[in-house]
């Protein structure tokens, strides 16, 4: 079963992911966030403190489907978090830094659509529960500069790939899940 989880930033959506696995035996935790920065090796580190101590952590943001495999435990839940970030790191590990003016979005939103279909199959074929937590990016504003403007539309487009191919779906608003599908 696919469960994809959305919700805007600080909204309960991670909480509400761990509520629905609340029954199962184990967690397979995989963590898309990599460390810039002190700020983000701080927000890593408390969100590490913060996970029960008997669930497996996997971190990493690519190739996610030599983990969520047709061979996992049934019994052994999986929570990804989040899909935003994961988006977020292919970009940049696939555009130079440097010239962010020049990316070719297109070519980019290729490379990311290439992950998220391997993800979704993955999922399909996995024989344990799998949530997803991303953010909900398109109910603010237009994003005054090229970058976010394409970071909130192939985002905004992967998530809806997600929610198609998801069992269920929740939107978490204010700390409270309604389940949209």
């Amino acid at each position: 079963m696919m469960i994809l989880v959305t919700g805007g930033a600080r909204s309960g959506k991670s909480r509400h992911a761990e509520t629905l696995l609340s029954g199962s035996p184990r967690v397979c935790y995989i963590a898309t966030s990599r460390i810039f920065d002190a700020e983000m090796a701080e927000r890593i580190q408390h969100h590490r403190d913060d996970r029960p101590a008997h669930w497996r952590t996997e971190e990493r943001w690519q190739h996610l489907a030599d983990i969520i495999t047709p061979h996992n435990d049934p019994a052994e839940a999986i929570l990804l978090e989040c899909i935003t970030t994961l988006v977020t790191n292919i970009l940049f590990a696939s555009g130079d830094e440097q010239e962010i003016d020049n990316w070719d979005f297109t070519a980019l939103e290729a490379k990311v659509n290439v992950e998220i279909d391997a993800l979704i199959a993955a999922c399909k074929r996995c024989p344990s529960p799998v949530v997803l937590v991303t953010n909900e990016v398109g109910m603010g504003i237009v994003p005054e500069n090229r970058l976010a403007r394409h970071f909130r539309d192939i985002a905004g487009r992967v998530n809806q790939k997600l929610a198609q191919a998801a069992d269920d779906v929740w939107l978490v608003v204010s700390g409270i899940g309604v389940k949209i599908k």
